[in-house]
């Protein structure tokens, strides 16, 4: 030891010592932060890094040895040896290139073992390599001992180096390892020092052609400070474009809804916008700190980082903000293979806040009606299941009140939908007010109601009494736009458990005694009755067979002749149906018309009417006309025109051969729009016929508001001719009346021949009845409808009073 430190003192130049060092130390951070890069690429960029790396490190070590060895004066003449020095500065390059390769092969304590070995060794081959290229004026003797230590001093230096590096991802590491490369150096060299003695000898001479130390200073500082700047040249360049494909990936992130973080060995390293709002600070606060369960709890049991494919938990500001909701998505980037990823985890974290808004919405739409916010038919379902259970096991009471409120469709159609949609509103904010907990109501679909009540009270006085507070809450009016709109409801009430004990039960009783309510004139309660439920069965399986029956044509139309009252000529046919039921046999209209216009079959069965009628008129020889009558609902119907049109050109009649009837009453309605819907069918070229005139309002307005082609005096009047005074007199004063306004006068329900001479002596235009056929199917009519001759037809119309006759008597 004394003699490396007398060596050092008494046979070097300080300066050229300390410059040497500094040349080292530049080096060794070079070599450092181009390791760090070289750690963090693959393949043939690694490569280019690590032979970067190798030369850097190489050439430091190498100037450092050169450099120091120009500070040396042994006090003889001295020179280089180029073959030497230039071996040198390779197999530098070499060692430090396997030694830094090794290092990073696995990542661990062996590797760094192996690559500070390597790095050692490297260092010690330069220096006796370059030290063969030393020569001097004397011979040199070696002392084995201190060349050991040397080696041993450098190996072990270059080792803790790369193990202080570690990945070299951060400055201060770069700096640590850099000081300690550079000591291990200096070390290997100034011990190896020591270990020589010059023997002068006067016989060895130092050639000129060797490099002088001058050249040596020149040669060592221009290629080591080449090799140096370009490696940091390198190091700019590529941290220059790190740095600008960071600000473009850090860019895209923050334009990302969900929040990325970036954690490692559980410390946030990273982190975009999203996640900064989401953790309620800035990211300079984040950096470093340690990614815990009191910023994101998860729902699960797994820790903080799994490579879990999808995760819910809650993110707790750190600014003191409520938790959101969250769900996390995490990637293990750990890899095995680069130190940068060792550890890594990215977390995508979307916030669920507006996720869980819009499932909450659904879900509450799901459960109750869009319009009234009342519970729909499915939440009424599980909420009355539950009620039953409740009153099963406390003892409670509970009734069940379908609502239904009367006439809602009239004024639907009369103001519109909007004002439709305000009745509805304000009936349902009538009912809840009108119950409090346990007790609620749900809307069933339409203008229909259900309130469940629930109470300790005795039934069925408590029910009762509802249903009156029901009654006057939904009997009085309301206003919408400045139009005053009149409610009114009928309900039907059914008790548990007298009238059912599921849900489905107490229902469909409720719904029977509502119907029953309805019935019998409406704006009342009934309550259910055992008597009830098998009529309204009856009704309802009638009203379903109806629909069916639609569907399936199980309807036939007949057709009733219309004769000219003069001479019996046949002008047209009136279409009448028929249900020909395959159980009940034929079913007369009396028994299902009035079903279909309650219960809305009405518009499907009348346009079934009106297209069979057109088709089977549509085949007829001779152009006659068919009449078909129209409900009020049809009347009422916006399209009723378009339908007429289309029904018209699909099937080819003329609309002069067709006739539609309709009664005063369906009139008024809706005056106005039955008047608009007239005006329009009229424009098509078809005829109107007021039918059944004398048993409506019989105003002469309405024969002065709209040009009827027709009027139809109704059977009633026509069959009391000769019985009644008053009758006769009324048919008299209705065929004056339309000779007046030169309206023809159809009469109806003619079934005798002294009712025709009468008509006839009156001057009706036209005649009805019995008397002149009775309603046939379309193909037993072939000798009123086919082109015949003349005089046939006029024979077999003439014998129509003959045939009346007979028919009379034989009644």
């Amino acid at each position: 030891m004394f003699k490396v430190i007398s060596c050092l003192v008494n046979e070097h130049d300080y300066k050229m010592v300390i410059v040497a060092g500094v040349v080292c130390l530049c080096a060794s951070l070079t070599a450092f932060r181009l390791y760090s890069r070289m750690n963090g690429a693959r393949g043939l960029v690694r490569g280019a890094w690590l032979l970067l790396t190798a030369l850097v490190a190489g050439s430091g070590v190498w100037a450092t040895h050169f450099l120091a060895m120009l500070a040396y004066d042994p006090g003889f003449k001295t020179g280089y040896s180029p073959t030497g020095t230039m071996l040198s500065l390779m197999i530098a390059v070499l060692f430090m290139a396997a030694g830094f390769f090794a290092a990073t092969a696995n990542r661990d304590i062996g590797n760094k073992l192996a690559g500070g070995l390597l790095i050692g060794l490297g260092i010690g081959a330069m220096h006796f390599t370059g030290m063969s290229s030393f020569v001097t004026q004397g011979t040199i003797v070696w002392e084995a001992a201190i060349i050991g230590a040397a080696v041993v001093l450098g190996v072990i230096g270059s080792t803790l180096a790369l193990i202080a590096a570690d990945n070299a991802r951060g400055f201060p590491r770069q700096i640590l390892a850099g000081v300690i490369l550079t000591l291990a150096v200096c070390a290997l060299h100034f011990t190896a020092m020591g270990a020589i003695t010059i023997v002068p000898d006067a016989t060895v001479v130092v050639p000129d052609q060797l490099f002088s130390g001058g050249v040596m200073t020149l040669a060592v500082a221009t290629i080591t400070g080449l090799i140096i700047l370009g490696g940091l040249g390198a190091v700019l360049i590529e941290s220059a474009t790190s740095q600008s494909a960071l600000g473009r990936i850090r860019t895209l992130a923050n334009a990302a809804y969900e929040g990325i973080v970036v954690i490692q060995n559980g410390v946030i390293k990273d982190a975009n916008a999203a996640f900064c709002d989401l953790a309620g600070a800035r990211l300079e606060a984040l950096l470093g700190t340690p990614f815990s369960l009191d910023l994101l709890a998860f729902d699960d049991d797994l820790g903080v980082c799994t490579d879990a494919e999808r995760r819910e938990g809650r993110m707790r500001p750190l600014n003191g903000g409520e938790a959101v909701p969250v769900e996390v998505f995490a990637r293990v980037m750990d890899d095995g293979a680069r130190a940068e990823t060792r550890g890594l985890t990215v977390l995508a974290i979307r916030d669920l806040r507006e996720r869980r808004s819009a499932e909450e919405k659904i879900r509450y739409l799901a459960e109750h009606d869009g319009l009234t916010g009342l519970p729909n038919r499915n939440a009424l379902k599980a909420r009355l299941a539950a009620a039953l259970d409740r009153v099963e096991a406390s003892g409670e009471t509970l009734a069940l009140v379908c609502v239904d409120l009367d006439h809602f469709k009239e004024a639907n159609d009369l103001h519109g939908h909007v004002a439709g949609d305000a009745v509805l509103v304000e009936a349902a904010r009538r009912l809840q007010n009108s119950v409090s907990a346990p007790s609620f109501a749900a809307r069933l679909g339409g203008d229909e109601f259900v309130v469940v009540q629930i109470t300790d009270q005795d039934q069925p006085t408590a029910a009762a009494e509802l249903a009156g507070q029901l009654l006057e809450a939904l009997k009085e009016g309301m206003t919408f736009e400045g139009q005053d709109l009149a409610m009114a409801a009928s309900l039907g009430v059914s008790l548990y458990p007298d009238d059912g004990r599921t849900g489905e039960a107490l229902l469909a009783n409720a719904d029977m005694a509502l119907y029953r309510a309805k019935e019998n004139g409406r704006g009342a309660y009934r309550f259910f009755k055992r008597e009830m439920d098998e009529t309204i069965r009856e009704r309802r399986n009638l009203a379903r067979e109806l629909r069916q029956a639609i569907i399936d044509e199980d309807l036939v139309v007949h057709y009733q002749p219309q004769a000219r009252a003069s001479d019996g000529e046949i002008l047209g046919f009136e279409a009448l149906v028929r249900w020909r039921h395959p159980v009940r046999g034929m079913i007369p209209p009396l028994d299902f018309i009035p079903l279909a216009e309650e219960t809305g079959l009405i518009l499907p069965l009348g346009e079934w009417v009106l297209r069979k009628s057109c088709v089977e008129a549509a085949a007829w020889d001779k152009p006659l006309s068919i009449a078909v009558n129209l409900s009020p609902l049809q009347l009422n119907q916006p399209n009723l025109a378009q339908l007429v049109h289309e029904i018209l050109i699909e099937t080819g009649l003329s609309p002069m051969r067709l006739e539609l009837e309709v009664t005063e009453s369906a009139l008024f309605k809706d005056y106005q729009r039955a008047l608009d819907n007239l005006r329009r069918l009229k424009a098509l070229g078809v005829r109107i016929a007021m039918d059944d005139f004398g048993t409506g309002f019989s105003s002469l307005s309405t024969l002065q508001s709209f040009p009827f082609d027709k009027i139809k005096v109704d059977k009633s009047f026509v069959e009391n001719i000769h019985r009644d005074a008053r009758a006769t007199v009324i048919v008299k004063a209705v065929l004056g009346l339309g000779r007046s306004l030169d309206i023809p006068v159809v009469a109806e329900g003619v079934e005798t021949d002294e009712q025709l001479q009468f008509l006839r002596g009156e001057d009706c235009a036209e005649v009805q009845g019995y008397a002149i056929g009775r309603p046939a199917p379309a193909d037993t009519l072939g000798a009123w409808t086919n082109a015949l001759p003349a005089g046939l037809i006029t024979a077999t119309l003439a014998d129509a009073p003959t045939r009346a006759r007979r028919r009379s008597k034989a009644a």
